[in-house]
This record gives C-alpha cells, sequence and structure tokens, in this order.
C-alpha cells in the first residue's frame, strides 16, 4: 500500500490535556503537508486552528471526551459550537452507562440529536470497545448505523485499550454501508496501518504514524 493512501486516512491528532498553540500548529503543519484527512485537536483550539489552516486541512474536534457521560443538551451545545468555530467533523463518545444499563434507546436518541447539532459535518462516532462486551460491540453496530452517523469508532485512546484488528473487523461485518470505520489508540506503525485499512477502516485516528514518516525522512 503506498505510503500517500495510508497518510490520506489519518486524522493526524493531538488531544493530550496540555497541548499547547505552538505543539497544535505543528499538528496543523504535519497534517497539511502529508496530505492527512484531518487534524484532531482539542475543541478550544478549533476556531485558531481554522483560521491558520485556511482550508488546507480538515479539523476534527472532539466532544463529551473522553468519558461520554455529559447531557446530551451539552454534547449538541459543544458540536454546534465546535461547527460554528470551524470544525470539518465532530468525533462523539457515547454515554457508556447507557450501554451498560442496556438503554440503546437513549444512546441512539443522543447521536442522532448530536448528528442534527452538526449541520451536515462528519459525525464520528466513539464506542470506546475496551470496555464493551461482545454483545454490546455488535448492537452498537446496529444503533450507530441506524443513527445517521458517518463512522463508528473504536476508541478514545484514553480507557486504557485502543484498536484492535478483531474489533474492525467485527465492525466491518456489523455496521450498514453507510457507515464507514475509524480505528483509533494504539495505531504504533504503518504496518498497523495498512492491517486496519486492509481490515475495512476508511480513517486511522494517530499520532504516529505522521511521527514514522517524518523519521523515515530524516
Amino acid at each position: 500500500m503506498e505510503l500517500k493512501e495510508i497518510l490520506s486516512k489519518c486524522d493526524h491528532t493531538l488531544l493530550s490535556p496540555t497541548a499547547t498553540w505552538d505543539e497544535i500548529r505543528a499538528v496543523c503543519d504535519d497534517g497539511i503537508r502529508c496530505g492527512c484527512a484531518s487534524v484532531c485537536i482539542p475543541a478550544s483550539y478549533v476556531r485558531q486552528a481554522a483560521d491558520y489552516a485556511a482550508g488546507r486541512v480538515p479539523i476534527c474536534t472532539v466532544i463529551g471526551f473522553p468519558n461520554g457521560y455529559d447531557t446530551t443538551a451539552a454534547k449538541c451545545f459543544m458540536a454546534a459550537d465546535a461547527v460554528e468555530n470551524g470544525a470539518d467533523e465532530v468525533d462523539m463518545v457515547i454515554n457508556l452507562g447507557w450501554v451498560k444499563d442496556g438503554k440503546y434507546d437513549e444512546v441512539l436518541r443522543e447521536i442522532r440529536a448530536v448528528k442534527e447539532a452538526c449541520r451536515g459535518k462528519i459525525l464520528k462516532v466513539i464506542i470506546e470497545c475496551c470496555l464493551l462486551t461482545e454483545e454490546e460491540k455488535a448492537e452498537l453496530c446496529r444503533v450507530v448505523t441506524a443513527s445517521g452517523a458517518d463512522f463508528i469508532k473504536t476508541s478514545t485512546g484514553f480507557a486504557g485499550g485502543g484498536a484492535t484488528r478483531a474489533d474492525v473487523a467485527l465492525f466491518a461485518r456489523l455496521v450498514g454501508p453507510n457507515v464507514q470505520i475509524k480505528a483509533a489508540g494504539g495505531i504504533a506503525s504503518l504496518q498497523d496501518a495498512e492491517d486496519f485499512i486492509r481490515l475495512g477502516a476508511a480513517r486511522l485516528g494517530t499520532s504516529r504514524i505522521v511521527r514514522a514518516v517524518k523519521a523515515m525522512e530524516g
């Protein structure tokens, strides 16, 4: 697989709580230079990054992150605010407590509400696979398919586990044709990236692939 193709599927990511503008700007520069799918950054930097990137790379941010237990109203506000500030894509975390309570209808309603708040921008739904049973993952494939969201995403990378090949393969089997797959968390090498793409991932949430490319370039 050509390097350019791999990079074109990467959401080049920096979500550290201590991220500075200089670091965010460097992520934008790298994302632009490498032809990444987007740069995924904290919401507080979206307007500044959107102004700086000036359309040269899409801006992605996260809401309800990383725990997912904000109210639906709060998530909708965060999504609308992000879009107003210039976000092209929004990655939301579901309410995992509702999943454990079996409240899948509530999860579905929330995703639909956030999708509406995104005003036509791309919505990716993070289900945090490392905290779920196989049955819960399968049910969430159904929910996300029914929700109108654009992507199902494996992980935040903040819950002690990241993307696995088994989870991406599961998604590929169970989500509808209207839903794409984003693998995120722990994608450390070009081989990892290629494996996930071959299994069906259309996006990769990673900070390491661009760094690996830069190391190769010297």
